[in-house]
């Protein structure tokens, strides 16, 4: 009988913590100046209006207001709407 553990155990060594992505705040949401609306890998949603993009792709507000997403041939925007 060979004394060998079996490999189980380390391969969970490699998980490491999840990075929060995803939509923040969905549409008819208020939002505050410079809050984030989505966190994201890539450019799933654009910059619309009143809205800017980050270096790591996060989309974030540029004035008061309420979050609004739309489709415009086949490209997801959000913009923010001014109250």
């Amino acid at each position: 009988m060979a004394h060998v553990k079996s490999g189980g155990a380390t391969r969970q060594h490699s998980q490491r913590a999840g990075k929060r992505l995803g939509v923040k705040l969905y549409g008819g949401q208020a939002i505050k100046t410079g809050q984030i609306i989505v966190r994201q890998r890539g450019a799933q949603f654009h910059a619309g209006v009143n809205t800017e993009l980050g270096r790591d792709f996060t989309l974030f507000s540029l004035i008061e207001g309420v979050v609004k997403y739309r489709k415009l041939e086949g490209i997801n925007y959000v913009d923010v709407i001014s109250k």
